[in-house]
């Protein structure tokens, strides 16, 4: 062969590589779909519409917010399981991530297998709250009232194998109580309920909760978290009112799919982190009343295997399915 002709491919392959650099270099190089598998207006689509504007100034490119809800996270799941791993579509989701394979026989994918984590981004505690009027005012006096024979107390959840639902099914693990529960089709319509007086409390999500309380309409009970809330200094934990160990959120975080090359995930990452310590948007995060995180994507990997394996516990112990 030519020598003029091995010289003419060699620079070929060269111009090639340097080629190929440069676009993965240049990630993002167009827009970045950002799933929220929940619908529009509860706490995950709010994160997400904070966080996409100044996302979109990190990586120079737009992120637009897409809601795919339903089946508690899974349809928007299923979806980004299967996009390409290219980094140009991610997903903001919640508790359900890591409670779905505790709960649901059948899903379209494998929660480990089909999601490279990038960022825990924070965790909201679920809280005990009830009527201002209610006899219940310590986690003792609950305790003692859900373990009576011949009484039924029932408990509000933001709809079936929610966040909530499993916080309270965790306290009667716990506590031996047989407190029962009452789905309602989002958080909103099981708090007013209690605020009327149908359901005699609810494990709530803090962000929910706060409102009411500091309006007078409900009163904090107990706050699920592994440490009392900065929005509620007074309000005591269920752990250090009797029930050690106990330790419930809500929480969001954002992954790839599997496979997304790790220079797209650390670039991800390093935008995430940079703008969750934005003094600015840790304070509208602040208001949810939970803990602002933006973990490395190890961390994040490391927390949904210990909370899979915790709800797996829960519900292999107390044959927990969904209805």
């Amino acid at each position: 062969m030519p020598s003029f002709v091995i010289q003419i491919r060699s620079l070929l392959v060269i111009a090639t590589v340097m080629i190929c650099g440069v676009v993965r270099a240049a990630y993002p190089d167009r827009p970045i779909t950002l799933v929220v598998t929940y619908p529009p207006g509860g706490t995950a689509d709010t994160v997400a519409r904070i966080l996409a504007p100044e996302l979109s100034k990190q990586l120079a490119q737009s992120v637009v917010v897409e809601n795919r809800g339903g089946a508690g996270g899974m349809i928007g799941g299923a979806s980004v399981a299967k996009a390409p791993a290219d980094g140009y579509t991610i997903m903001l989701d919640a508790a359900n991530h890591a409670q779905n394979p505790a709960l649901q026989p059948k899903m379209q994918f494998d929660t480990l297998k089909d999601f490279t984590p990038i960022s825990l981004l924070l965790r909201v505690p679920n809280v005990i709250v009830v009527r201002p009027d209610s006899t219940i005012y310590t986690v003792a006096e609950l305790i003692k009232a859900g373990r009576e024979k011949g009484i039924v107390v029932h408990y509000a959840t933001s709809g079936t194998g929610s966040a909530q639902h499993l916080a309270g099914e965790l306290f009667n693990a716990m506590t031996g109580t047989h407190l029962e529960y009452v789905h309602y089709k989002g958080g909103n319509a099981g708090i007013m309920d209690v605020m009327s007086g149908q359901v005699p409390l609810m494990f709530s999500s803090m962000g929910l909760a706060q409102q009411h309380v500091k309006s007078g309409k409900l009163r904090m009970v107990a706050v699920g978290g592994e440490k009392r809330s900065a929005n509620m200094p007074d309000v005591p934990t269920v752990a250090e009112s009797g029930v050690p160990g106990y330790a419930t959120y809500e929480w969001n975080a954002i992954y790839a799919p599997a496979a997304t090359p790790a220079a797209i995930i650390e670039r991800l990452n390093q935008a995430i982190v940079q703008v969750l310590f934005q003094p600015e948007i840790r304070a509208r995060l602040n208001e949810f009343g939970g803990e602002v995180i933006g973990s490395t994507p190890a961390d994040l990997e490391s927390f949904r295997r210990a909370e899979i394996a915790k709800w797996q516990k829960l519900a292999k112990d107390h044959n927990l399915r969904l209805d």
